[in-house]
């Protein structure tokens, strides 16, 4: 899979990437990652890339054709379109759901935007679709397009050691994952739960996703709505509510 990213802070982005699992798959070929300077798609020969917004009003604009020859040279360099993200705090609630779609795209780009925004043209040019990690707005899209690269970029093949490793975690399968514990057995005289010691895998497996259940229940109970949910699920849930009231 490749990513590029368009950001006024190539070298912000560089530090985390290189980093951690995901340094480690950009190292090894499996993630392909560029950083783009978006001020080297200026004529202006102080480099800048924003202007007042037509209108009036507070801060500065991004102007779109910067943004867009660095959109053609990443087309052209690369010999296909990508699929264009604009990281915007109007844009639709990144999810792990939309994570895995996302992740079967071939090439991702995504505009980093600062100041008071880009010019609206350059999202109706190029940009397939808009995408946020909160409810909130930060001071430019670096932040926001770093998380949305390790969020996909993990899904990918090869960059975990299974699929295991994010099938079972929170949110992929509409649920919390489950309490996990490691080594001493027993700490601050709080003990692991006996069934995790006893070597039975089919009971472990019960236990974790009850557990993944009632955390569920207990954290974020809207989530069961569109949960896949089996019988013995619904049973668990309803018993662990009567027992609440």
């Amino acid at each position: 899979m490749r990513i590029d990213i368009a950001t006024l802070f190539p070298e912000m982005c560089e530090t985390v990437l290189n980093e951690s699992i995901i340094g480690r798959a950009r190292k090894k070929g499996i993630l392909e990652l560029y950083t783009h300077n978006i001020r080297d798609y200026t004529m202006d020969k102080h480099r800048r890339v924003d202007d007042t917004p037509y209108g009036g009003g507070m801060g500065m604009l991004m102007q779109a054709e910067p943004i867009y020859c660095c959109y053609q040279d990443i087309v052209q360099k690369s010999g296909n379109t990508p699929h264009v993200i604009y990281m915007s705090p109007q844009g639709k609630p990144l999810t792990q759901k939309k994570a895995i779609q996302l992740s079967q795209q071939e090439h991702l780009l995504l505009i980093c935007g600062h100041y008071e925004g880009v010019d609206e043209r350059i999202i109706e040019e190029i940009v397939d679709e808009e995408i946020s990690i909160g409810d909130y707005v930060l001071t430019g899209g670096e932040l926001s397009a770093l998380v949305l690269v390790d969020c996909v970029g993990r899904l990918q093949e090869g960059v975990l050691s299974s699929s295991e490793c994010f099938e079972e975690e929170s949110h992929f399968n509409g649920l919390l994952e489950y309490p996990q514990y490691t080594r001493p057995p027993v700490w601050h005289k709080k003990q692991v739960p006996e069934v995790l010691l006893s070597g039975h895998h089919a009971n472990i497996a019960k236990w974790r996703r009850e557990m993944s259940l009632l955390r569920t229940l207990k954290k974020r109970p809207d989530m069961l709505d569109s949960a896949d949910l089996t019988e013995n699920d619904l049973k668990f849930l309803k018993n662990c509510k009567n027992k609440e009231v």
